[in-house]
């Protein structure tokens, strides 16, 4: 399956709230970039959410569709990661974390109530957040002597790529994610400047 150019996620954290008989399940949506970042998520929520019964979520991260994880912390199996993770894909995201923290009301819900609730929850959740197009990038890293500086970042600039790493010594090191769609170009004038050596990581 080719990559495409360009794939969606969320725009900012937002959180939402759906109540059912009693028990209250508050949906936390977050952009993230790496699976890394959901652990020190949760563990923020269970301290702000310390008397909550279930802390359920799912995520979904990268370009293949291959790296997901859902989790129904002690709730009936299927019944909440699994309607978690179906509104981060019937929306086509990736790069999102969803924790939906619930209160116990006293009355049991069922497996058919409970995964009505949490899927509505994180529903309600992606509803508040804008969705965004973001270029998928591939990362190379660059060395060029530095007084080769502004015209590699006039490329960097114009081509709209993304800086994530940069270190100065005898030459510059540069990691730059290049969008996929406009790789060639860039490239192209990279290559031009015969002073800069670029390799893909």
């Amino acid at each position: 399956m080719a990559l495409a150019d360009y794939y969606y996620t969320i725009g900012q954290n937002t959180s939402a709230e759906f109540k059912d008989r009693g028990s209250r399940f508050i949906a936390y949506a977050y952009p993230i970039q790496s699976k890394e970042e959901t652990k020190q998520l949760l563990q923020d929520l269970k301290k702000q959410h310390p008397k909550a019964v279930h802390h359920c979520f799912a995520y979904r991260v990268g370009l293949d569709g291959n790296d997901f994880r859902m989790n129904d912390d002690g709730e009936p199996s299927g019944s909440a990661g699994k309607p978690i993770l179906g509104q981060i894909d019937s929306k086509q995201l990736t790069n999102v974390f969803i924790v939906v923290v619930r209160y116990f009301g006293g009355t049991l819900l069922g497996v058919p109530g409970l995964i009505n609730a949490y899927k509505t929850a994180s529903a309600l959740a992606l509803q508040l957040t804008p969705i965004i197009q973001k270029p998928v990038e591939m990362l190379y890293e660059l060395q060029f002597d530095y007084t080769r500086m502004n015209e590699v970042m006039i490329i960097v600039k114009q081509f709209n790529c993304t800086v994530i790493k940069q270190e100065m010594q005898l030459f510059c090191l540069l990691t730059i994610g290049i969008p996929k769609a406009r790789l060639d170009d860039v490239l192209y004038r990279f290559n031009d400047m015969h002073t800069v050596s670029f390799k893909k990581i």
